[in-house]
């Protein structure tokens, strides 16, 4: 499966297994969604289930919150993470305290899916990264998967969570994983062992990192896109790294991180999302404080620039080979 099939196949697993999990968005029931994840759920499961919302993202995250505390699981798509601002009052506000402030008896076990990320030049309004943004917002879970078959593990667990997720997809490897080459012929998914997903259930427990590839000169921690990104320049350079793919940002997996960067005594984060304030920036904090008396080098950060999505400069802004290659020779040489 491709990462979009594997999305779809998490939703008609939950949709089967579990009569109050639905889905609702822009396009999302007839059309199947502007990436076809949602396709054929309509049909299967009826417009109760899957059904179009209007164009506005703060009344899909309303109702939907609404709709969990009822007793309901929904899974509302945002259709381009970039479109999530309006709905950002309900998610903090509303949806991230409902638990606290009811204490306890009302939840909000709602998924929000949005697709997220560059690469495809979608410009400025269709390839930001907001992920930091809520990762800062105590009670809202963050999950970014890398793999078609990471994507439906952890979909189905986010969907069974009893608190709200917003699960970011990175569109540019909807299709096939990315090496940060534009210029070379595209991959698909067939040919990686990721995207042999089975079609059953199966979940992945949420704050599990995984060690992509495991080494002993440094730690390289990234998520999405960038884990690929990450993994071709590594092969090419011929650098010893532990790749740890975060999969979970919150709640994160910071055991996994000090085991590694306590390992390599070197750690380099790499995200697409801007510079300053970004989720690299608390990960650089965590590191230094727990492993300082272990780091042999600063900790190094190849990230977006502060500056919106460029459309005619993508791959200038885009964390691709040139960028992360040049940050590694820094770090090894430090």
């Amino acid at each position: 499966m491709n990462m979009i099939q594997a999305i779809n196949s998490a939703l008609d697993v939950m949709m089967g297994r579990d009569d109050d999990v639905l889905v609702m968005g822009e396009d999302v029931g007839y059309f199947g969604g502007v990436f076809r994840a949602t396709a054929g759920l309509q049909q299967k499961y009826g417009k109760t289930r899957a059904f179009d919302t209007p164009i506005t993202e703060i009344g899909i995250i309303g109702v939907a919150i609404g709709m969990g505390a009822y007793g309901l699981r929904p899974v509302p798509e945002i259709q381009f993470a970039d479109y999530i601002y309006p709905a950002l009052d309900q998610l903090v506000s509303e949806a991230a305290r409902l638990r606290y402030r009811s204490a306890g008896e009302f939840t909000a076990p709602i998924t929000v899916r949005s697709p997220y990320g560059g690469g495809i030049f979608g410009g400025q309004t269709h390839s930001q990264s907001p992920e930091g943004i809520f990762t800062h917002v105590s009670g809202i879970k963050t999950v970014i998967p890398s793999t078609p078959y990471d994507a439906k593990g952890l979909l189905i667990a986010a969907i069974e969570d009893n608190d709200p997720v917003l699960f970011l997809e990175p569109k540019r490897i909807y299709n096939g994983p990315f090496d940060g080459n534009w210029d070379r012929p595209a991959k698909n998914w067939s040919n990686h062992p990721a995207g042999a997903v089975p079609g059953g259930y199966y979940r992945i427990e949420l704050g599990k990192a995984a060690t992509v590839r495991a080494g002993g000169d440094l730690t390289i921690l990234a998520y999405g896109t960038m884990v690929h990104v990450v993994q071709s320049v590594v092969e090419e350079t011929g650098v010893d790294a532990e790749i740890i793919d975060l999969r979970t940002l919150v709640p994160l997996d910071i055991e996994a991180i000090e085991a590694s960067v306590k390992k390599t005594g070197r750690c380099m984060i790499v995200h697409e999302a801007t510079r300053t304030g970004g989720f690299g920036a608390e990960l650089s904090a965590l590191v230094t404080e727990r492993c300082f008396h272990h780091l042999e080098a600063p900790v190094e950060r190849v990230t977006g620039f502060d500056t919106p999505y460029p459309h005619s400069l993508e791959w200038a802004y885009f964390p691709g080979p040139v960028r992360i290659g040049q940050a590694l020779k820094k770090i090894m040489k430090d």
